[in-house]
């Protein structure tokens, strides 16, 4: 399949008109007129994921955090970012990033779809499609209300975790679900003013988390790879159905840390 084709195809799930202005998202390196019979998907583009790609021969490297954030002046490889992207280019690989146009088109309705939750709605309106609201995160209602201590535990099993950070009472009663996965100490205001009785998400401090219990919003930090590795499998099964072609690559499920 022609790059250019692979792009239209990725960009029919989340438009890149959809992502934030601060953002970088779409073809980071490489060629779009490259032949693409082979994609490696991961969360970040970090060496192990690059090393994978190359042993697999990836003519493509899909991941959902773009490794070109900020403004580069060099591409060097006395920088960890620069001898990541000479490594793509000697393997004449594409590098392409989905980033918070899958959140906005994609992360946040499977987040709330794991977490069975009804008539949920868009949590922070940032665009609309086609006349309709999206954005970062959802809110909704558990199938039946529950302690917030279950609610943990709720969480770990549907996004297969080992740990989640709690802030608030255990038994504490929950139905009105707020989720925004990644990073989502920003949209605690808006969870409290959409009446979320908890908000699950990831990189919660210990004053966000605190300050959020005070004004009546639970905190669950289920981590920011720990909400969003699902990016990796949904996007699997979105290329194997739409790219029949294409032999797809999965980094396994491998947290960035350990805890002792």
């Amino acid at each position: 399949m022609n790059g250019r084709e692979l792009i239209q195809i990725l960009e029919e799930q989340s438009p890149v008109s959809c992502a934030c202005d601060w953002d970088n998202v779409g073809l980071l390196v490489g060629s779009p007129d490259k032949e693409v019979k082979k994609i490696y998907i991961a969360l970040d583009a970090t060496d192990e994921a690059i090393e994978e790609a190359v042993m697999v021969q990836a003519d493509m490297l899909l991941t959902h955090h773009p490794m070109i954030f900020k403004g580069m002046k060099r591409v060097t490889s006395e920088d960890f970012i620069g001898r990541r992207i000479i490594k793509l280019i000697q393997k004449d690989m594409m590098y392409y990033a989905m980033h918070t146009n899958f959140d906005v088109m994609g992360m946040a309705d499977l987040a709330a779809a794991r977490l069975g939750l009804e008539e949920s709605t868009v949590l922070d309106v940032t665009c609309m499609v086609e006349d309709k609201p999206e954005g970062i995160g959802r809110v909704g209602n558990l199938l039946t209300p529950m302690s917030l201590q279950r609610c943990a535990k709720f969480t770990e099993a549907v996004f297969s975790l080992e740990q989640v950070k709690v802030f608030g009472a255990p038994d504490k009663v929950v139905k009105k679900v707020a989720v925004s996965p990644g990073s989502g100490k920003s949209e605690i205001k808006n969870a409290i003013l959409a009446g979320a009785d908890v908000l699950i998400t990831g990189d919660i401090d210990h004053h966000d988390g605190i300050d959020a219990v005070a004004q009546g919003l639970c905190i669950i930090d289920a981590g920011h790879y720990g909400l969003e590795h699902i990016f990796v499998d949904y996007m699997k099964e979105y290329l194997k159905k739409h790219c029949e072609d294409v032999e797809i690559f999965t980094q396994k499920l491998t947290f960035p840390f350990w805890v002792v």
